[in-house]
């Protein structure tokens, strides 16, 4: 006999009764994304308005697809995709794969002082300020820096701020990243590795694996799930270089390769007041990071059966 259905309002009734302090919880959290998450994509409309502040979003006038056109026809199109891929890509290459590599070698540490020491360690630089880090790093690539002296001794012959040179731009970027960012990264993957069932390294060490065949064939596959979901999202954001540390270690000697679309979006937006023009370019940038994700979830589902949805 099928049971009479219970009204939607005495479920919603039921299910606070019940679980009224996990809702209470999660209510900040909902609030905050519905005011600073959600309630601003209305404003992506002024990328299709010629946007005045008097007027008002509704009161501008609508100019179509033209912000889009100028920016596609842009000198600098070209220049700011090519740079932010590049730097997006030497992290995806360079700096995802640290985290994993930095996780499996603190997993194989059996003295848990050790390991913790390691570990409060290298999370140390993600909390320091991006201003305190920007001017370190300015003071270890200027010609009288730790970095340029070090170069000098092993026969370089650099004579001047390495942030002076266009082409080393990209390294001190992906490398004081891996620096910041390992340490950080690797926690997702210490708690994955912490699932792993003991007796599977049991019954590999009876089949006579050793260290690295474990590796193998035990840690990598366990934690292949959790490196997958990383992975597309991360390719999600390849189009997304945050624009503080671009801003904070350009200047007018590197902005050929050092300029992204983020930096781009920050001059023409706040600087010159061009609202519509990057807002336009700001949306472009997040439909094709939305493209990405959806791609990189189809490819993941179909190679490796892992995805988000």
């Amino acid at each position: 006999m099928q049971g009479r259905r219970v009204p939607l309002g005495k479920k919603v009734g039921k299910d606070l009764r019940d679980f009224g302090g996990a809702y209470l919880l999660a209510l900040p959290v909902i609030i905050y994304y519905i005011l600073f998450h959600y309630k601003p994509l209305l404003g992506a409309v002024i990328a299709f308005k010629d946007f005045k502040p008097r007027l008002g979003i509704w009161g501008s006038k609508w100019v179509g697809l033209k912000y889009f056109e100028s920016f596609f026809s842009s000198f600098y199109f070209e220049r700011l995709i090519r740079n932010t891929l590049t730097i997006s890509l030497g992290g995806l290459l360079f700096t995802f794969p640290c985290a994993i590599i930095f996780a499996l070698m603190i997993n194989e540490v059996r003295s848990k002082w050790f390991k913790r020491t390691i570990q409060t360690v290298s999370y140390m630089p993600h909390f320091i300020s991006l201003v305190v880090v920007c001017s370190m790093i300015t003071l270890f690539v200027d010609k009288d820096g730790f970095i340029v002296q070090l170069i000098n001794l092993l026969n370089g012959n650099v004579n001047q701020n390495l942030l002076n040179i266009p082409s080393a731009f990209v390294p001190i970027y992906i490398l004081s990243d891996i620096w910041q960012e390992t340490g950080w990264n690797c926690i997702i993957y210490l708690a994955a590795l912490g699932a792993i069932d003991p007796e599977l390294y049991e019954a590999a060490r009876i089949d006579g694996a050793n260290r690295w065949q474990q590796t193998l064939h035990v840690t990598l596959p366990g934690i292949a799930r959790t490196i997958m979901l990383l992975l597309i999202l991360r390719v999600g954001s390849l189009m997304s270089v945050g624009h503080e540390k671009i801003i904070l270690l350009y200047n007018d000697y590197t902005m050929e390769t050092a300029d992204v679309i983020s930096s781009y979006v920050y001059r023409r937006g706040l600087i010159n007041a061009e609202y519509s023009f990057s807002t336009a370019v700001g949306l472009f940038n997040s439909v094709i990071n939305f493209a990405l994700v959806v791609l990189a979830n189809f490819i993941s589902n179909k190679t490796s059966g892992y995805g988000i949805w």
